[in-house]
């Protein structure tokens, strides 16, 4: 039987907090990491409905995609909801695990779900994003060369997907003369020197840029040592960052619409249009939840539609006057529900038959009937 806090390192693995935005709230809001998980159940809103569900299954966790403090609170009594929900799980000894802006940006997340639910092709973010890189590139006598790459290694740089101590080395020839005042590793005061030298690069978290140039240094034997730090611009194959744009077999925005409302799970307020039914469609961007923030990229896109939630009138009047992409306002909690079915199918993958995964079955839908 895994921890909790196994659990959580294996949740924050797939998407890690730090590419969440900086104002979310995600991570473990509530529970032991020491103690044993045996039940998840996932959710989007963490509310008292959902809570009861949790503690009625007997739940060790509740991992929801909605965080219950996104903002500070000054305290959790019952008489809030935020308090009521905190108490129903603590009694029960459920935890609260949240991934959010992390997941929107993850892949496979949020996002992809949504894309493959509404049959999305060639999928890729509207906004990439990832870890900006840079490369190191030293030269290092042959006796120097497996320090330096070991050095590099320890301080985090050649780390390329699933792979460790990634390195390329070219050899050359090194030239230089030594002058009064030198104290040199290899040659002589006055002389010109050649040797042989390796070039070695290896890319490197921009993030820790500092340190590793302070190994490299360490490393070295030369009393100058000659290296480039060169940032890398961000790959066009980035498959994280804020929503998703793809291709789907052309159709009208009209057709579209109604295929976008069989595919999500069904709420009261339906799915809302903006543009011409007989619009032909054939590039979708889309954003799960409130995604008036991704506008300018989705106009941008050479999308067709743009699919989001929660879309304000006068933005939405306004993007639809300037001639982009038409527009469709789907249900916040349904859009991003499409996303637990997939995480509980990777949750089971990756814990096996010692934890049992269900998928929340209360709609929690802001909108709950319609007139």
């Amino acid at each position: 039987m895994p921890t909790l806090g196994e659990v959580v390192g294996l949740v924050h693995g797939w998407y890690p907090p730090e590419t969440a935005e900086d104002w979310d709230a995600v991570g473990l809001a509530a529970g032991d990491p020491e103690a044993g998980v045996r039940r998840i159940l996932l959710a989007v809103d963490p509310v008292q409905p959902v809570a009861r569900e949790a503690a009625d299954w007997d739940a060790d966790l509740l991992l929801t995609h909605h965080p219950l403090f996104l903002r500070g609170v000054h305290g959790v009594a019952q008489t809030t909801p935020k308090g009521r929900t905190l108490a129903t799980l603590t009694r029960a000894g459920c935890g609260l695990l949240t991934a959010h802006t992390n997941a929107d940006h993850g892949h496979p997340g949020v996002s992809d779900a949504i894309a493959r639910a509404l049959g999305l092709r060639d999928v890729r973010p509207v906004r990439a994003t990832g870890t900006p890189l840079d490369k190191i590139v030293v030269f290092t006598p042959l006796g120097d060369a497996e320090r330096v790459r070991a050095a590099l290694a320890g301080a985090g740089a050649g780390h390329v997907g699933d792979y460790d101590t990634v390195s390329y080395s070219v050899a050359g020839e090194g030239r230089f003369r030594p002058l009064d005042g030198a104290d040199p590793t290899v040659g002589t005061v006055g002389e010109l020197e050649v040797t042989d030298e390796l070039r070695i690069e290896a890319v490197l978290p921009r993030s820790r840029r500092a340190e590793v140039v302070r190994a490299v240094l360490a490393a070295h034997s030369y009393e100058e040592v000659a290296y480039d730090v060169i940032e890398l611009a961000d790959p066009a194959t980035a498959t994280t960052g804020a929503g998703r744009v793809g291709e789907v077999d052309e159709t009208t925005l009209g057709q579209f619409a109604d295929q976008v409302a069989g595919a999500l799970p069904a709420t009261p307020r339906g799915v809302l249009v903006g543009g011409a039914p007989e619009r032909v469609v054939r590039r979708v961007a889309l954003m799960g939840g409130a995604g008036d923030s991704l506008l300018p990229e989705a106009a941008t896109s050479g999308a067709d539609v743009y699919v989001t939630s929660d879309l304000r009138h006068h933005l939405a009047g306004e993007f639809l006057e300037q001639g982009g992409p038409s527009l469709i306002d789907v249900s916040h909690w349904a859009a991003e529900w499409t996303w637990l079915p997939e995480l509980a199918v990777r949750l089971g993958h990756a814990l096996g038959d010692t934890v049992e995964v269900r998928v929340s079955s209360i709609c929690t839908d802001v909108w709950q009937t319609r007139r």
